[in-house]
């Protein structure tokens, strides 16, 4: 895919989204995914600590909630069960309201659209079915194409890198803390959705400079906020 700037020969701007959570309504699923998989291995650990790791890689994810210091023998299975279990859910996958108008709405203003998600190639695929925007996204990057995953921010960088584009000329898109901590390491702004569970209160101190409802209500006050046009500074 060969490299957009604008006309003045400038990079052009680049919206990084996170999918999980933000476009598509997966969150609790995910949750319920790794409370069954604790469960099947003989662990027990509480649902509300689960959807707050929600975001974070399985990498990071299983530390924070089993601790890092665990027999990590078992994390492999872990992460297997998790993923079979989730993909039960994979044919009724509902990307929120507005989410596809959304990025349809950001390539029309300039921005190039690239998808940062934690997810394995397998799951990102049927996200993507399941959004039907393919026609509104320039680049994708997975869990595959890093060696740490969020809240590190390689994820983000991979991201600046297949659009194209320097952090200053990026807005990441998110729903967790998580997503706020890579864009924020990686020299991003991040808008904050209340999509994935997480509070505005949270997401604010966390540091999203903006934070909505979901897509929806995003893509009815674009003009408002900082996605209304690529930068050209």
């Amino acid at each position: 895919m060969s490299e957009e700037r604008s006309p003045d020969g400038a990079h052009a701007g680049a919206v990084l989204f996170d999918v999980d959570g933000t476009l598509i309504d997966t969150a609790y699923l995910h949750a319920v995914a790794w409370w069954q998989a604790f469960r099947q291995a003989g662990l027990t650990v509480p649902m509300a600590r689960t959807h707050r790791a929600i975001g974070m890689g399985s990498d990071h994810l299983l530390d924070h909630l089993l601790g890092p210091d665990r027999d990590k023998d078992g994390d492999s299975a872990l992460s297997a069960s998790h993923n079979a279990l989730f993909a039960a859910y994979w044919p009724s996958l509902q990307p929120f309201d507005g989410a596809a108008r959304l990025l349809h709405a950001c390539r029309q203003r300039g921005w190039r659209v690239v998808l940062a998600s934690s997810a394995k190639e397998d799951e990102l695929s049927a996200m993507r079915a399941a959004l039907n925007a393919e026609d509104s996204i320039d680049a994708v990057t997975g869990a595959g194409d890093v060696a740490s995953s969020k809240p590190a921010p390689d994820l983000v960088e991979q991201a600046l890198e297949r659009a194209g584009v320097p952090p200053e000329r990026a807005v990441f898109v998110g729903d967790t803390r998580w997503d706020v901590e890579a864009a924020a390491r990686a020299g991003v702004p991040c808008i904050g959705m209340l999509s994935g569970g997480w509070s505005r209160a949270e997401l604010e101190q966390a540091g999203a400079v903006e934070v909505y409802e979901g897509p929806a209500e995003l893509l009815g006050k674009l003009d408002g906020s900082i996605l209304s046009q690529p930068s050209k500074d």
